[in-house]
């Protein structure tokens, strides 16, 4: 009952935050043909937290990409408060060709205590559709964020969606031994405090950057 009443609690009190403003793709200048990028998922992918998709994850992914000076074409295929089955049945048929494609997951499904062999199906499911619409496209499982570090969730809440979410990317990460799959655990101490917007459970610039910073790292290299 205490994690209930919390769990409503947290729902009606926490600010509602729009997605990102402006438009879902874009083009960072560089040298050569762009490589594709694809970026999947909820309400991180929808940019909430952040002005405009320049701002959120897939638009600063993107520009972490063009580091090398190559051109990045990006398109962000994301809604708040999807989980892993909506994304698959509704957002797939949105991704154009790309050359690569991050998956940004996890949050909703622990929220909703979907279980971990769970949400591994619907994940492998997940990446098998895209890859029959996009061929051996390579696709990143971004990690499940450590919800111990959201600074939204009272305990013992937090201590409970904590443990689901662990659990979640302990799931996801059984799929990186699929041919052209990786997965990257995102390393708790990129959600400081200052990490978060304003409703203290979305990233805000600062977090998007950051957390963008380690998934390009992570991305294979594109020919």
């Amino acid at each position: 009952m205490v994690i209930l009443a919390q769990a409503l609690y947290v729902k009606r009190k926490t600010p509602r935050l729009p997605g990102a403003a402006g438009p879902a793709e874009g083009l960072v200048p560089g040298v050569g043909e762009p490589v594709r990028l694809a970026v999947l998922g909820e309400s991180t992918v929808d940019g909430v937290g952040a002005a405009d998709h320049e701002e959120a994850l897939t638009g600063c992914l993107a520009r972490e990409l063009a580091r090398g000076g190559r051109a990045v074409r990006w398109q962000a295929v994301g809604r708040t408060g999807a989980n892993a089955r909506t994304v698959r049945a509704e957002l797939v048929p949105l991704v154009r060709p790309a050359d690569v494609v991050v998956i940004a997951l996890g949050v909703n499904d622990t929220i909703e205590l979907r279980t971990a062999a769970g949400y591994r199906r619907d994940l492998l499911a997940l990446v098998l559709d895209l890859r029959r619409r996009l061929g051996p496209v390579g696709v990143l499982l971004a990690g499940v964020p450590p919800m111990s570090r959201f600074p939204a969730l009272p305990r013992p809440l937090r201590d409970v969606l904590a443990a689901r979410s662990a659990a979640l990317d302990t799931a996801a990460a059984a799929l990186a031994r699929l041919p052209g799959v990786t997965h990257l655990p995102m390393d708790p101490a990129l959600l400081d405090p200052a990490a978060f917007a304003s409703d203290r459970f979305h990233p805000g610039p600062a977090g998007y950057a950051r957390w963008a910073k380690t998934l390009a790292g992570a991305l294979p290299v594109i020919s």
